[in-house]
């Protein structure tokens, strides 16, 4: 792992960094030392690591919490090069939805691909921040929704070390298998008007994982419009969980 710079801000350093071909951010207290529990965060499609959500949310984790957070790139966004196969599907599916196809169905088959080289990829994330002294080997939490979810389910199903996640906006066609996997304690969010990921395949994959302890949090508006305070929700939880 590579740090390219450091700032300071409100009492969060933000370091970008490099792990290999891999580009991140990691965001820990100002002066940190000693273990503590770390958060990775799964952008959505079509945004990067430092999207406005991810770095609100990062600093919010960081500043209330005292947790260490971290966000990555996914492949075909932000900084990595352009994958021209992904480019490739992507253009072909944007022709079968303007035949009638369904969207979701396409979207959930080309997040099962991605999501075969990016578990890895946040698996060896995970490992490099983990070994920094002042993040240490502390419990991890994972949170995504939308693209995140599609990539984070398979990642919290195979990742023993996430205790407990926030997934949402994502549905059941190519992660249900994987959702089986998941025991940690899940904070779920659906929006009920989304226009992407229609209610009853969202609502299936909530279903579908195998969590004891599962919450379910739905509101109104389409796609992108989570309200402000399921923020403070998320903070709650991860603190619960791993705090």
């Amino acid at each position: 792992m590579r740090f390219s710079s450091e700032t300071s801000a409100d009492g969060v350093c933000e370091q970008p960094f490099t792990l290999g071909e891999i580009p991140g951010v990691l965001w820990t207290p100002a002066g940190a030392a000693g273990t503590r529990p770390l958060i990775l965060l799964g952008h959505g499609g079509g945004q990067h690591k430092k999207a406005p959500g991810i770095v609100a949310l990062a600093r919010r984790f960081v500043a209330e919490c005292g947790f260490a957070v971290a966000a990555v790139d996914v492949p075909g966004h932000g900084d990595r090069p352009v994958d021209e196969e992904y480019n490739r599907i992507a253009t072909e599916n944007q022709a079968r939805v303007a035949e009638g196809e369904e969207l979701a169905a396409l979207i959930a088959g080309f997040q099962a691909l991605v999501a075969r080289q990016t578990v890895p990829e946040w698996q060896a994330v995970l490992d490099a921040v983990q070994d920094l002294d002042y993040v240490g080997a502390g419990p991890v939490g994972y949170w995504g929704v939308s693209l995140g979810c599609g990539l984070g389910v398979p990642f919290v199903a195979d990742e023993p070390r996430v205790r407990a996640a926030v997934l949402g906006l994502g549905e059941a066609l190519a992660s249900a298998q994987a959702a089986a996997r998941i025991t940690v304690p899940v904070e779920f969010l659906v929006q009920w008007d989304d226009e992407r990921v229609p209610r009853a395949h969202s609502l299936a994959l909530f279903d579908a994982l195998a969590s004891a302890e599962k919450t379910l949090h739905a509101n109104p508006g389409n796609h992108g419009e989570i309200p402000a305070f399921e923020l403070d929700s998320t903070l709650r939880f991860f603190t619960r969980h791993l705090g």
